[in-house]
């Protein structure tokens, strides 16, 4: 049990990722800290989690809230007697149907021999579509980590995962512009504070997802055409989506004492990016 007597806040706990990750520590041997913004779904992850033998603290906040993360942080290490990991999981994804159309033609465009155009998503863009995605992705993994830290820096130990895309490393995801460079400013946090606190004994490091087969991702597979499918699946060696536990089972490792790293961006993506 490699986090065994650690306390883990898992932000974006309640369903797909989150909640394996979640799961995942706990059954590592950590006690977690849910933070969901859903009531419904930390409630059902609160239940497994407590239903392995661990404690778990559900906690129903907006991490684009400022002080309403640094509360929970604060009565987290209150409750647990201190803050060890620190998975700053919670985002706003693409999945609109205008964001499904034009990943459907990023993928067509990438896929079918046609003559090069271009694609018209940049100019398309509102305001809304670039701002929606900067107080969730960007300022709420901000908030978490320095409120996290502030807990892990006195105690010399801590471990900070972040939650980024193969969006944000490549050209992979052009279809949604403001995710890509919210997920690319994630990237750059993460090893500007990985040099800041390595001192401190505390290790950060990002996991660039490709594919994941997440609630979203599965919606909208459920509806896509089994030409825009193979299209997708074109775009991986592998051939299929990664599974939330696929990837929870490299946020252990991250977490555990066993490794040597921070400030890297690893990405598991089955290929997608090489």
């Amino acid at each position: 049990m490699p986090l065994s007597g650690r306390t883990a806040v898992v932000t974006g706990a309640g369903q797909g990722l989150g909640r394996a990750i979640a799961v995942a520590m706990a059954h590592a041997g950590a006690d977690i800290v849910a933070c969901d913004i859903r009531h419904d779904t930390l409630a059902t992850v609160t239940y497994e989690i407590r239903a392995l033998g661990r404690r778990c603290l559900p906690a129903q906040v907006d991490v684009s809230d400022r002080a309403a993360v640094d509360r929970m942080i604060d009565e987290a290490a209150d409750r647990f007697g201190g803050i060890h990991i620190l998975v700053n999981n919670a985002a706003v994804v693409p999945s609109s149907p205008a964001e499904e159309a034009r990943r459907n033609r990023h993928y067509a465009h990438l896929t079918t021999p046609v003559e090069r155009q271009t694609l018209g998503i940049t100019t398309s863009l509102a305001d809304e579509d670039w701002l929606k995605w900067w107080d969730v992705n960007v300022h709420g993994v901000f908030w978490c980590t320095r409120a996290a830290l502030r807990h892990m820096q006195p105690q010399r130990y801590g471990r900070i995962i972040n939650i980024s895309s193969i969006a944000g490393i490549s050209a992979a995801s052009a279809h949604s512009p403001g995710y890509s460079a919210a997920k690319a400013a994630v990237a750059g946090l993460t090893k500007t504070v990985a040099l800041d606190v390595a001192g401190a004994n505390v290790l950060v490091n990002a996991i660039a997802c490709g594919g994941v087969a997440t609630p979203p991702f599965q919606a909208y597979l459920a509806t896509a055409t089994a030409e825009q499918k193979n299209s997708l699946y074109q775009l991986i060696p592998v051939g299929r989506l990664g599974t939330p536990e696929e990837y929870a089972s490299l946020a252990v490792y991250l977490a555990s004492e066993n490794h040597y790293l921070t400030g890297q961006i690893i990405s598991p993506n089955g290929g997608a990016v090489i």
